[in-house]
């Protein structure tokens, strides 16, 4: 009799912690999406203000002939890969080519800066601008990978991982 209430004890306070884990993981894991919906909106903003650099630009007959193919194609792939990451934000392929994408979308823009048909006085307001919206990212990107760490912290911890396998979180990797 006293075995059979231990047992149901003991059982019990499994379920309950197990519920318990199971709730931290789901909101540390929706905390990390929340932080990457604040960084898609910066991001959003950053491929918005790019359009209306390049409108600008064709507009005014000041079409840039060395780089600008390749920053447009920068900006195309960088916005595909933001499109499968709003999706899969915390699948670690998806934030690796997402991370590939926005390097080559920075060197490409420095790149183009660069070049020598690009006027400073003329192009001076567009760099403002994209360095006020690196400054934004970089901030966004800060409290993702925040997100990103303590998730992982919590995925990681035992006996949390065993649940963390058994409903298939995964790891995801810090921009």
């Amino acid at each position: 009799m006293l075995s059979s209430s231990v047992f149901w004890g003991v059982l019990a306070i499994m379920v309950f912690w197990a519920v318990g884990a199971y709730h931290r993981i789901v909101r540390l894991r929706s905390a990390a999406l929340q932080a990457f919906g604040g960084l898609d909106a910066h991001w959003v903003r950053m491929l918005a203000m790019l359009g209306e650099c390049d409108a600008a630009q064709v507009t005014a007959g000041r079409v840039i002939v060395s780089g600008r193919p390749e920053w447009l194609a920068a900006m195309n792939r960088f916005a595909a890969c933001l499109a499968v990451a709003r999706a899969r934000p915390l699948q670690s392929e998806v934030a690796a080519e997402l991370v590939a994408a926005r390097q080559a979308l920075d060197g490409a823009w420095a790149a183009l800066l660069a070049g020598p048909d690009v006027s400073a006085e003329i192009w001076a307001p567009w760099a403002q601008r994209w360095e006020q919206h690196q400054l934004q990212n970089t901030l966004a990107i800060e409290q993702f990978n925040h997100a990103v760490v303590q998730y992982n912290e919590a995925i990681a911890q035992f006996p949390a991982l065993v649940l963390a396998r058994f409903f298939g979180f995964k790891a995801a990797i810090p921009l």
